[in-house]
């Protein structure tokens, strides 16, 4: 079966860790997230996928190529400017074929049994099959409500409490006959969820919703990719960990170094040559990529630090993202979901709080950055 991923985005959100990788490349559990989306595609026998690419195309081909390493064929199409969501399915029509595809946003973690998707989708007859999540608070989402046969009967964008007709939001994830494409102009931006799924819907089309209640997360934020590790890490959702089971899910790479007196706990994912020194505590849902030096007395608790990102002596990082080869400087503490892009280099008791982002290859001397709190 065909599948085709929509992962041309600009990962506006997700900034400053975006600026140099496209969001579907970062690293999830050290690992491209669309690796993971391509492997979970892959066990239901999605062995080709055309990649719809348009933010720095060149990452995708530069690490999967044809695909072959997967075992998988992947297509490259890149869009010269943005074409929406179902534009740039129009823009790789030619790739798909006659049979039904699987269709997937590039930045969605979900653990969806797509085979039982597939046979929903032939069972019903249906032209588009679309999966639905339930959600907590319906307002923030356009609404899919079903008959009793599952067959969608509107979509409701955004509704205020008392238009609330259900819980279930489109989880961008279909199963699509390409045939739906024929009429959708092509190189113009165009939209499955505000244009062609209500067409298709005013013209009688066979339109389902398949609900399921698997795992699903969006990782369009920091707290959201924050999350993605830590439910990885926790075991809600099942993700491939690169790395020996020492129990009480610590799972280490090869060539780790951990001094006697350093105190490492699970869940914690540690990649290859990374180096903890004496008296440091790494732990609780923590993911280190490879080559990354945690130094001695520093702590680093619930938080993502990519690879050959060094933590300086007496260091504090907390619940906060860490960019490929930063280097902090002793006795700086980062809490609070912050984020800071890729090779930073940040001099000695400076604190990054509050959710503040530092963009890739900034200086900072010791000391320039501090947080005041009242009284003080």
């Amino acid at each position: 079966m065909k599948g085709a991923m929509l992962v041309g985005g600009f990962g506006t959100r997700l900034r400053p860790l975006t600026v140099t990788t496209p969001k579907p490349m970062l690293p999830l559990v050290n690992m491209p997230f669309l690796e993971i989306e391509l492997l979970h595609l892959k066990e239901y026998g999605v062995d080709e996928v055309v990649l719809s690419t348009g933010y720095l195309p060149e990452v995708f081909d530069e690490y999967f190529g044809d695909g072959s390493s997967l075992g998988m064929k992947l297509v490259h199409v890149t869009e010269d400017e943005p074409l929406g969501t179902c534009g740039a399915i129009k823009n790789v029509e030619r790739h798909l074929g006659d049979e039904p595809v699987i269709v997937c946003n590039g930045d969605i973690l979900t653990d969806l049994d797509i085979g039982a998707l597939v046979q929903y989708h032939k069972d019903k007859g249906a032209v588009v099959t679309i999966t639905l999540t339930p959600v907590e608070d319906p307002t923030a989402y356009g609404l899919v409500p079903l008959d009793d046969d599952g067959r969608i009967k509107e979509f409701v964008e955004k509704p205020s409490w008392d238009q609330v007709v259900t819980n279930l939001i489109n989880a961008g994830t279909y199963v699509l006959d390409p045939k739906v494409l024929k009429d959708v102009p092509p190189g113009v931006n165009y939209s499955f969820e505000r244009q062609l799924f209500p067409d298709l819907l005013r013209q009688g089309e066979a339109l389902y919703g398949f609900p399921s209640d698997c795992y699903w997360l969006d990782l369009g934020t920091p707290e959201k990719y924050l999350s993605a590790h830590h439910d990885i890490l926790d075991g809600q959702v099942r993700v491939p960990l690169a790395g020996a089971d020492r129990g009480d899910r610590v799972f280490l790479g090869e060539g780790v170094l951990i001094d006697e007196t350093a105190h490492v706990y699970g869940p914690l994912l540690a990649g290859d040559g990374v180096r903890i020194g004496a008296g440091a505590r790494v732990g609780d849902r923590t993911c280190l990529g490879s080559g990354v030096s945690i130094e001695s007395g520093a702590r680093v608790e619930g938080s993502v630090v990519l690879d050959e990102a060094v933590i300086g002596e007496h260091c504090v990082v907390e619940q906060s993202i860490i960019g490929r080869g930063t280097r902090l400087g002793p006795d700086v503490h980062v809490a609070d979901c912050s984020v800071l892009g890729d090779n930073i280099e940040a001099g000695g008791e400076n604190e990054f709080l509050k959710g503040i982002r530092i963009w890739p290859s900034t200086i900072i001397e010791a000391g320039k950055v501090r947080f005041y709190r009242t009284g003080d």
